[in-house]
């Protein structure tokens, strides 16, 4: 089946198309992402401002002749924490479904995590390694723990990085207040919403989505951005510190001219470095390895999946 995932969260656009055979093999047939910023002013209004929504009716409008053009037999829409999060989300939802044709669904945390963790675990077919996977996005991060084929944990915390930069960091660069503030609400929802038994006993981590993506190519200096060299890319706990210490003490425009960040990921690399940081402590963690399959792959294997 050749299937399109458009995922639209809190802080980008993506499209993911793929034809994916039915024992779970996947050719990657085009890939776009966009930061559109859907959840900008949520976390405070409560709502998709107009603004929001226009940005990420631009890139779709990009989209829809590569989709038709590649003949796709099914096209999903994926909208995670700004659309759920928001009280106009299911007349957006309406919206997508009339303009688009997509096949647009609001995702449950619960749904958003078990998709992320079956697109990290996806390649690793005979890894019996206890995983904790950690998708940092715009508004929530999920954090799911289990074994290929099997999801033991899983939660979706009220962090992301639009959310928390428009919380906490307020000056630029941000000041020594902002990041103590920033990192105590970080580990206040950690400790709050994941039990201490379930922060023992994973035995690595993968993270996934744009802040990890970001940092393993800042980490290489990467110009253009390379995902081969990315994925599978290994960060470790004393080396994101540094990273951390780093873009914290640069402002803004310095931060949109660093090799390897796009420009667009600048304002909110602070928080999404300051939450994976914050989760390899709470869960005992030295690193991550850093994975480009995530929950546009885990959407693209469950529609493929599942009955027509």
């Amino acid at each position: 089946m050749r299937v399109a995932v458009t995922d639209i969260g809190s802080n980008s656009t993506r499209l993911f198309v793929a034809d994916v055979d039915g024992d779970g093999s996947l050719v990657e047939l085009e890939r776009r992402t966009a930061v559109t910023r859907l959840g900008e002013g949520v976390d405070s209004s409560g709502r998709l401002s107009k603004a929001g929504i226009a940005r990420v009716c631009k890139v779709l409008d990009e989209h829809a002749p590569v989709i038709r053009e590649l003949a796709v037999d099914a096209s999903i829409g994926v909208l995670t924490s700004a659309v759920r999060d928001s009280e106009n989300g299911e007349e957006f939802v309406a919206m997508l479904r009339a303009q688009y044709g997509l096949d647009a669904r609001i995702l449950t945390g619960e749904q958003e995590a078990q998709l992320t963790f079956l697109g990290a675990m996806s390649e690793r077919r005979d890894d019996a390694l206890r995983t904790l996977v950690i998708d940092v996005g715009g508004g929530s991060t999920e954090l799911t723990v289990g074994v290929r084929g099997r999801v033991d944990f899983h939660v979706s915390l009220q962090l992301g990085v639009v959310r928390q930069t428009e919380r906490h960091l307020l000056e630029d660069p941000p000041s020594e207040d902002d990041l103590r503030a920033l990192k105590r609400d970080i580990r206040t929802l950690i400790e709050r919403d994941v039990p201490p038994r379930e922060r023992r006993g994973a035995e690595r981590a993968i993270a996934v989505a744009g802040s990890a993506t970001s940092l393993g190519a800042i980490d290489q200096a990467l110009d253009p951005y390379d995902r081969a060299r990315v994925h599978g890319y290994e960060l470790d706990l004393a080396t994101l510190r540094l990273l951390f210490a780093r873009l914290a003490s640069i402002p803004l425009e310095e931060r949109r001219r660093m090799r390897g960040l796009h420009p667009d990921r600048a304002p909110t690399i602070v928080a999404g470095a300051a939450i994976l940081i914050e989760v390899l402590e709470a869960f005992g963690l030295d690193g991550f390895e850093v994975s480009e399959n995530d929950i546009l792959r885990g959407a693209a294997l469950a529609r493929a999946s599942a009955p027509n």
